[in-house]
């Protein structure tokens, strides 16, 4: 039955989806030519507040849980682990107060509408994962953006998706680069189950009731601490989580 259900509703995901990323291109780009960053921010928070919505056609059920009391006046590197492409959205919509910025591949700033504009133009960061010294630098300007505009960043440190929900090893070096230039930035886990279950038949069904969610862990002082331990508290953090 689920198959079934799964088949008939996803073509009306995609069509919502695709006609939203559609009207919402040339939104982003009225914002911001008249409005700013600050315009164009909150027509990326209402763009992803109604992809979210096209989430729910496919009957899946979305839980965000954020019991921490986080600073809005200070830079967060929120650590995540990342199941689907399905993460996006909810990160961006459930974290909006928080200004948050990610890391993407430089190849999704290309045809795409509305994302690749928002990656272009939204003040992230977008590298070449075949090029070291560019992603270096991207980072590292974020960094400084962050630092500068009390931005905070998402960052997805098992560098690629989980397709079986299963938590791969953490990398440093992009948590590690954007502590240089923000070096006083809160780290706080973040917890993402059951979106991997969404995609689980590939792209074409997408998995109908599925349960995503999504759980703001416990802050970490990154104080003197090694990089290297304050990845793993993360990461621990989370596998933990994800495990209840």
């Amino acid at each position: 039955m689920n198959k079934i259900l799964s088949y008939l509703f996803t073509p009306f995901h995609y069509l919502a989806f695709g006609l939203f990323l559609c009207v919402f291109h040339p939104i982003q780009w009225l914002a911001l030519k008249f409005g700013g960053i600050k315009a164009h921010k909150k027509s990326v928070d209402l763009l992803n507040f109604f992809l979210v919505s096209t989430y729910y056609i496919l009957g899946c059920r979305i839980k965000f849980t954020n019991q921490q009391q986080l600073p809005e006046n200070r830079s967060i590197i929120f650590i995540a682990n990342h199941q689907s492409m399905y993460d996006i959205a909810p990160l961006i919509w459930f974290l909006r107060k928080y200004h948050a910025k990610f890391i993407s591949k430089i190849e999704l700033t290309k045809g795409i509408p509305s994302i690749s504009f928002n990656l272009k133009y939204g003040g992230g960061a977008n590298i070449d994962r075949k090029d070291n010294k560019q992603a270096v630098v991207e980072i590292l300007k974020l960094g400084e953006r962050m630092r500068a505009n009390n931005w905070s960043a998402v960052i997805f440190p098992e560098g690629t998706r989980s397709r079986d929900g299963q938590l791969k090893p953490f990398a440093v070096g992009g948590i590690a680069t954007l502590l240089k230039k923000a070096p006083n930035s809160l780290i706080v886990p973040i917890a993402i189950n059951g979106s991997w279950n969404l995609v689980q038949f590939g792209s074409f069904p997408l998995s109908f009731g599925e349960k995503i969610s999504l759980t703001v862990l416990d802050p970490i002082e990154p104080d003197k601490t090694a990089i290297e331990d304050l990845v793993e508290i993360a990461r621990h953090a989370i596998d933990k989580s994800l495990k209840l």
